[in-house]
Order: C-alpha cells, then structure tokens, then sequence
C-alpha cells in the first residue's frame, strides 16, 4: 500500500530540492550591493513614525472575521450548486438554514454597530 504513495513523496522530495536549490543559487550569485537607502525601513514614502506594536480597533478584527465567514460561505455553497440537483428539497432546506444563519450572524453584527466606521 504505502508504494502507491511513492510518487507523492518523489514529487516532494524534486519539489523542496529545487525550492532549496533555486534559494542558495540566489543566494550566491544574487547581486550584494546594500546601501543606507535599502536596508531602512520603508513606510509608504516617509520614515515610521509609530511603534510596530500599536492597538488597532476592535472593530477592524471583527470585519475580518465577516470577511472569513463569507469567504467561507462561498466555500460551501458553490460544490452546492452544482449538486443541487442530486440533493433534492433536504439539500436545499440545509443551505437554506445554513445561509440563514449567516445572515442572523450579519445582522447582529450591524446592530451591533461593527459596520460603521468613524
């Protein structure tokens, strides 16, 4: 059984040495000409001006989060679509409650005021 996963250990084993392979010839033979200019930080055109550690609003992580959510919405309902037709009413019952729990979890996410940005 496991000689079925040769190939798929070959593939990785070609895979991480050419990976390796190409980052030291890159290394070697890669141009080393570092001045002040390159190796300082660079913030959008100016110096930093803030420490790296800085808080940032809640509401920034909780935009995230409904960015994941819907992503993973999508996830789920295109292999949906294209077995719709297999699946019959309990499929379409099932994505219909799993979508709206989605939509509950948005609105109490505008009722909770995460959507407005000042």
């Amino acid at each position: 059984m496991l000689a079925e996963y040769l190939p798929t250990l070959l593939f990785l084993i070609v895979a991480t040495g050419i990976g390796v392979a190409l980052l030291i010839v890159g290394n070697l033979l890669g141009p080393k000409r570092p001045t002040a200019d390159k190796l300082s930080a660079y913030e959008c055109g100016f110096p930093a001006f803030e420490d790296a550690r800085m808080q940032f609003d809640v509401r920034y992580y909780l935009i995230a989060i409904q960015f994941i959510i819907f992503d993973l919405e999508i996830i789920f309902i295109v292999p949906w679509t294209q077995v719709f037709h297999d699946l019959g009413a309990r499929g379409l019952v099932t994505m219909g409650l799993f979508v709206g729990m989605l939509f509950l979890g948005f609105v109490y996410v505008w009722k909770k005021g995460a959507l407005e940005w000042e």
